[in-house]
């Protein structure tokens, strides 16, 4: 399975934006209103108005957490983040067994992503299912944390129990359309950042670069 799992938001950060979507006044609406035909069926959850004022703002401050995290550029690639929601999720609610749109309104979804904004032990339940060919994976990271996963893999998200489950989602459209693609770039990009962190600069490392540099151009779009 082809996934990346990152801390993205600190402590405070996560504490001023709890404490905004925490605010009575807040407008939340059915989650069915930005599914797809197919999704909406299975989709049972309340998200933030995307056009308030609360949801622009902090989805500005998420989305440049996301661009300027070195691993996470290295590993997704992202041409454009788009599609963002803040979404909840209470007693009874879920997500069933479904795949997002490759086009929206906004971009092509190429990767997709869940960033948690209260900790685990804050709601039972809820964990966020990935199916890969031959895999699956239930995932409930801790409050910050960030996880990127291809939007060609079905997914749910299980019942809450209790509690509530808060979290940050979106896609990614990247510069590589391919998964296969995207991991070669990875593991190049990783291995000649490793060699220059060990060794310095050199001619090798430099071939590299070069290597990964003209495959990028090459592959992406």
């Amino acid at each position: 399975m082809n996934y990346l799992t990152n801390q993205l938001l600190n402590s405070e950060e996560l504490k001023i934006i709890r404490e905004n979507l925490s605010k009575e006044e807040l407008f939340w609406e059915d989650g069915k209103k930005t599914a797809g035909e197919h999704a909406a069926k299975v989709k049972n959850n309340l998200q933030l108005r995307r056009d308030s004022d609360l949801s622009i703002k902090f989805s500005k401050l998420i989305t440049k957490k996301i661009l300027s995290n070195e691993l996470i550029k290295s590993f997704a690639l992202p041409k454009k983040i788009h599609g963002t929601i803040f979404s909840k999720s209470i007693n009874g609610m879920k997500y069933g067994r479904h795949i997002d749109n490759a086009y929206m309104s906004s971009g092509r979804a190429d990767l997709s992503f869940t960033v948690f904004l209260n900790h685990k032990d804050n709601y039972h339940g809820g964990a966020l299912s990935i199916e890969s060919f031959n895999s699956e994976k239930q995932f409930k990271l801790d409050e910050g944390e960030i996880i990127i996963y291809p939007s060609t893999y079905l997914h749910s998200v299980e019942e809450v129990l209790e509690g509530e489950r808060l979290v940050f989602i979106g896609w990614i459209e990247s510069y590589v359309k391919s998964i296969e693609e995207r991991e070669y770039l990875f593991d190049l990009d990783a291995a000649a950042r490793s060699l220059l962190a060990k060794y310095g600069r050199s001619e090798e490392v430099d071939l590299i670069f070069k290597s990964y540099s003209n495959l990028l151009r090459r592959l992406g779009s």
